[in-house]
C-alpha cells in the first residue's frame, strides 16, 4: 500500500523573498524594540524590570500588524495611484501584473475579478493594484500608454474592462491606435482629445517601461501574475484559488 504524500506546489522565488523580508522584518523589528527598551532602561531609574517584562509582547505585536497581509514589500497603497481600485486602508492588497495583449490575462479581468471586486474589493476588505507590463511588443506598450491616460480622467477600471472584453479567445490582439481611441470611447473617457494627445506622451511610455523592467527584475516574467502579502501565484486560477489565498492573508492579517 503506498503512503506516498503528495508533491508539494512550487513556490515562485518572488514569494520566497516576500516571506524572507517579512521574517527579516520581524526580527529587525525585535531587535529595535528591544535596544529601544534598553535605552529607556538606562534613562529612567527603576525602569528596567518594568520594561524588559514588555519587551515579547510590543514587537510581536508590532510585526503582525503592520506586516501581515498588506503585501508591504510590493503594494505601494498609493492614494493617488490611477490604477489601483479600492481602499487605501484596505487589510490586504491584491496585486497583479498585466499585459493588455495577454489572453490568459484577459479571462482573468472576464472571469475572476469581477467575483473578487464584489467579495473583497467592494467590501473593504482588498485593495487592488494593477502593474503594467510590454511583454509581447509595441503594441502592449502602446496600449498600457492609453490605460494609463485613461487612469488619468479617472477611467481605468472601464479602459481595462473594456480592452479585456474585446479581446480573442487566443493569440495577441493588434492594438492600433484607432481601436484604443475606441476603448476610450467605450470606457466613457470624458476628455477624448486630451487621451488621444496623451497617447503620445513620453512620461507615460516611460512609466509603462519602468513598470517593466521593475516586474522582470523581480522574477515575474509571465502574466498574469499575483501578489498578495507573502504568496504568489501565477496565471489564470481558478476563482478558489484566488479565495483562498485572500482569506488566508485577511487571517494573517487578523480579519
Amino acid at each position: 500500500m503506498s503512503t506516498n504524500s503528495p508533491a508539494p506546489k512550487p513556490v515562485h522565488p518572488l514569494a520566497r523573498k516576500l516571506r524572507f523580508a517579512r521574517i527579516l522584518n520581524v526580527v529587525l523589528g525585535a531587535v529595535t524594540a528591544f535596544l529601544l527598551v534598553v535605552v529607556i532602561a538606562q534613562s529612567v531609574p527603576g525602569a528596567e524590570q518594568a520594561a524588559t517584562a514588555d519587551t515579547a509582547q510590543t514587537p510581536a505585536a508590532d510585526a503582525s500588524g503592520s506586516g501581515s497581509g498588506g503585501g508591504s514589500e510590493i503594494a505601494t497603497r498609493d492614494p493617488d495611484d490611477p490604477l489601483a481600485i479600492g481602499d487605501v486602508d484596505a487589510p490586504v492588497v491584491l496585486v497583479e501584473w498585466a499585459d493588455f495583449r495577454c489572453p490568459y490575462c484577459a479571462v482573468v479581468t472576464n472571469q475572476t475579478l469581477p467575483t473578487i471586486f464584489e467579495e473583497y474589493v467592494e467590501k473593504g476588505l482588498v485593495r487592488y493594484e494593477f502593474r503594467d507590463v510590454a511583454f509581447f511588443g509595441e503594441e502592449s506598450i502602446d496600449a498600457a500608454v492609453a490605460a494609463r491616460a485613461a487612469g488619468e480622467q479617472g477611467r481605468f477600471p472601464e479602459y481595462l474592462e473594456a480592452v479585456f472584453a474585446a479581446a480573442p479567445e487566443k493569440g495577441h490582439p493588434d492594438m492600433p491606435r484607432e481601436k484604443l481611441i475606441g476603448f476610450a470611447a467605450t470606457a466613457g473617457v470624458p476628455d477624448l482629445a486630451k487621451f488621444e494627445q496623451d497617447l503620445d506622451r513620453a512620461d507615460l511610455r516611460d512609466a509603462v517601461l519602468a513598470s517593466t523592467d521593475t516586474a522582470q527584475k523581480l522574477g515575474v516574467t509571465s502574466v498574469p501574475f499575483f501578489v498578495a502579502g507573502d504568496q504568489a501565484i501565477a496565471g489564470a486560477q481558478p476563482i478558489e484559488n484566488f479565495r483562498a489565498l485572500l482569506d488566508e492573508q485577511l487571517a494573517a492579517a487578523g480579519e
